[in-house]
Order: structure tokens, then sequence, then C-alpha cells
């Protein structure tokens, strides 16, 4: 009598689940832009969603608690004059936020605490070095004020944001560039390139370390994410249009690890990645659903977990940092699904009995401080992320503010925006500072009301002038 052995695994039955319709966030007009971007930036603080915006390029930032209704004329982050094609959080810091856009520029923004008051226009930092649009943005995983920016002028600039300069270029791609992600510690990021070549690079060497013609067989645009163990997945089309995931050993580009065929769909397979459980979500664009897979070092290596189902495609998506998750209710992953005018938190749960802390579930995970600072991982320094418990769940961090220290202002082209932090107020005391900020907050309050109000009057007064009232 022959039994068939099922593989044991604390990840087999977990199960997706969406929030409650007022724990979403409605009236939100998604970007329409035709950039395979996920759209969507979440940390255990905000919600950052690239939306549609006349004249310039915009999104709205949220405090997750915020949840509901959002009021159509609620302010946005507008500093791009372009459409903004990436968003990212930083690691180290809750409340800094890149952004890129077709405008040949990435900034970095400082989001308060509290809800927006008034539009946020001033910028901490513009980084300029882009000849086209600038369609990737990524935070280096371990060291401070490290930011890396890909463009349409398939350049690749690594910034130190703390000088806003740029520390290293590198000119390897002769086509667009997909996707770079980096590996744990920062040493290394890999690439896609429409010339469907996948490159490992090794940004303080300014060379490619290994590449890879052709990972997937067809002309479809690939993903590629690194995984804790120093393997990389990758998501792209056979040759007859088949949607297709890999899993490759950067030493031994040869043969893959893994390789397995999925649907015939359109949508390009967006991965997310938790290092935590070494597990991938894949969410399509215009999907329904959202499959995850397990990576071990079994045969077949990936192993296919199970499949969240909706009804309506999503246009992005945004996934929360581990130390964001709910570990009171056993919650893995928390992913948030754009749709046309709405964001829907989608939260994914090992079923378990216990009300206890899971230990097995909740290994200790990166947590917001730097490892090193710029100048330490530009020496040659690597590190992996400093990790923290999740037992107790998370703890806020306190706002700081990013200071930008500019280099050889002589020298460098002059801007006509500049934010306060740029500004020397080091001889200030911070009490000064804050007490400042929050009167300037109060007056553009004041201003907006009173703008409000005399529109109510002259639309009264023309009434009476034209007989109506």
């Amino acid at each position: 009598m022959s039994r068939s052995i099922v593989r044991q695994s604390k990840f087999r039955h977990v199960f997706g689940q969406t929030v409650k319709a007022e724990q979403g966030y409605d009236d939100i007009r998604v970007s329409k832009v035709t950039w395979d971007s996920s759209f969507c930036a979440v940390n255990p603080k905000f919600l950052a969603v690239i939306v549609e915006s006349s004249g310039g390029g915009a999104f709205l930032v949220l405090p997750l608690s915020k949840s509901g209704r959002v009021d159509k004329n609620y302010p946005l982050v507008i500093g791009h004059s372009g459409p903004v094609l990436d968003i990212d959080w930083c690691p180290h810091d809750d409340n800094i936020l890149a952004s890129c856009s077709e405008d040949c520029t990435a900034m970095v923004w400082q989001i308060p605490d509290r809800s927006l008051t008034s539009p946020i226009s001033d910028p901490i930092v513009i980084l300029e070095g882009h000849s086209k649009r600038v369609g990737i943005v990524t935070w280096h995983p371990t060291a401070r004020n490290i930011l890396l920016t890909a463009g349409s002028d398939n350049l690749i600039i690594i910034w130190n944001v703390g000088t806003g300069e740029p520390l290293i270029t590198m000119e390897d791609h002769p086509d667009l560039i997909y996707s770079i992600s980096w590996n744990r510690n920062g040493s290394l990021f890999c690439t896609t390139c429409k010339d469907r070549r996948l490159r490992v690079c090794d940004p303080r060497k300014r060379e490619v370390v290994a590449e890879r013609l052709a990972p997937h067989e067809g002309i479809r645009p690939m993903r590629a994410i690194f995984t804790r163990d120093g393997n990389i997945f990758t998501t792209g089309f056979t040759r007859m249009s088949q949607r297709e995931l890999g899993l490759w050993d950067p030493t031994n580009f040869e043969e893959p690890i893994a390789l397995l065929e999925l649907d015939t769909s359109n949508g390009v397979l967006l991965p997310y990645y938790d290092a935590d459980a070494n597990m991938v979500y894949l969410c399509g664009k215009g999907d329904s659903s959202i499959r995850y897979f397990e990576i071990t070092d079994e045969p077949p290596y990936v192993h296919y977990l199970s499949t969240f189902s909706s009804k309506e495609p999503q246009r992005g998506m945004g996934f929360m940092p581990k130390r964001g998750v709910d570990v009171s209710k056993c919650e893995i992953a928390r992913l948030f699904k754009l749709l046309d005018k709405k964001c829907e938190p989608i939260t994914m749960t090992v079923p378990r009995k216990s009300d206890l802390f899971q230990d097995d579930l909740y290994p200790d995970t990166a947590g917001p401080e730097p490892a090193m600072e710029a100048e330490e991982w530009l020496n040659g320094r690597d590190e992996d992320p400093i990790l923290v418990s999740m037992r107790g769940g998370y703890v806020a961090q306190k706002n700081r503010e990013l200071k930008v220290a500019k280099k050889n202002v002589l020298d460098s082209r002059p801007t006509t925006r500049r934010s306060m932090s740029a500004l020397e107020t080091n001889s200030l005391p911070a009490e000064f500072h804050e007490r400042l900020l929050e009167e300037i907050q109060n007056l553009k309050a004041t201003v907006l009301s009173q703008e409000k109000r005399i529109c109510d009057l002259e639309n009264k007064l023309s009434q009476y002038t034209n007989g109506t009232a």
C-alpha cells in the first residue's frame, strides 16, 4: 500500500483575505500612465499612491490609519513637472520617500507624521543627472542615504542623498532597464533589460560580474529579484508568450535551478519577496489574482502554495515591510491592491489556534537602523541588515529630519526650489524649528479657509448682482 508524502511546511495553509470595506481607501484617482511600475509604496506609517494630476506629476500620501473615503481636495505631493513613474520609502526612515518622473529628475521628500493640511511642493533634495525620464528609484538596503536611480537614457546613477551628489554612474546597459534589485547586504544588484539579458552588477567596481542572455525566451519584459540565499528569482515569458518564473544561481547561469510555466496572460508579473519566510508573491498587472510560492533547498525548489483571487483586476500593488504586519493575528504579509478608484489591503495569514507570539513565523527581521554610513559602503564595507525582534509588534520611529549638506555649492547649478532642511539652520534650537513649522502650517490652513470664504462671498455677490438671489 503506497502513501503519498505531503511536503511539510508551516506556510502550506497561508490564506489571503481582503479587509472590511471601511478599512480600505476609496476615491483615489490612480495614475493611468503606461509604465510597468507598482504605482504604490507602503511602510508601517504611510500609504503612498501615484495619482492622476493636471499640470505635472503628483502622488498621494496617507497615514495608514486614515482609511475610508479620501477627500477629493486632500493635499498631494506635487513637486514634479512630469508624470511620476516610481516611488519608494526609505527603509531606514519611515518619513522619507523618493520619487522619480518623466521630468528627468528624482526627488526626496520628508513627510510629516500628521495628515497633510496643504500640498508639499518643496523636496529635501532634487537629484538631476539623467537626460531622459527616470523610471526606477530604489534605496540601498543597509547603508544610510544611498539611493539608486535608472532612466530611459540607460544610465544607472547611485546617489548620496545626504549631499545630493552622484557617487557612481554605470553605462553598461545598451537598452531600457526593466527592473533593479539589491541583494541582501547591498554589495551587488541585478538588472533586467530590453536586450533580454539578466545582469549582476558590482556598483563599486563599476562592472557587470555575471550575465545571462534570455533567461526567458520571450521578448516581453522580465523582472528579477535577489533572494536571501544570493540566488535570483525571475519572471518573464516563453517564446509562445506563456508567463514563466525561474530561479537562478548567479555563479552558474548555464542552467536554471528551477523553471516553471504558469499561464498565457499578458500582464507582466511583479514579484514581491518576503526574505524572512522565503516566499514570493506574484502580482500581474490586469490580473485579479495573487499567486504565492515558497523557495526551499529541496526539489523542485520553487513550491506553489496557493492563489488569492478577487473580482476586480489590479492596477498596481504595494508590499508592507515585515515590521508592519500584525503579529497578534499571525499575519505574515500585507499587500495593498490598487484598483481604478481605490486601494484594498489584503492580509496573508497562517492559521494558528494559539494567541501567543509564534516564534517560528517571525524570526528577527530587518529593522529601521542602517548598518553603515554612505562613505563606509563606498569604501568597500558590506554589512547585513541590523535585525530586530518582532515580539511585541511594530513600534513607531521618532520622526528624524534628514539634513542635506551640499558640497561645492559655488560649483553646483543653482536651483529655484530649496527646502527648509537644506538651509543653514543648525545654529537654531530644535524647539524653535518645530514651533516655526507649526506656525507656518497654521498660517497655510488659515489662508486656505479665507480663500474658501472669499470665493463663497464672491459667488453670493454675483448672485445678487445678476438678480438671481
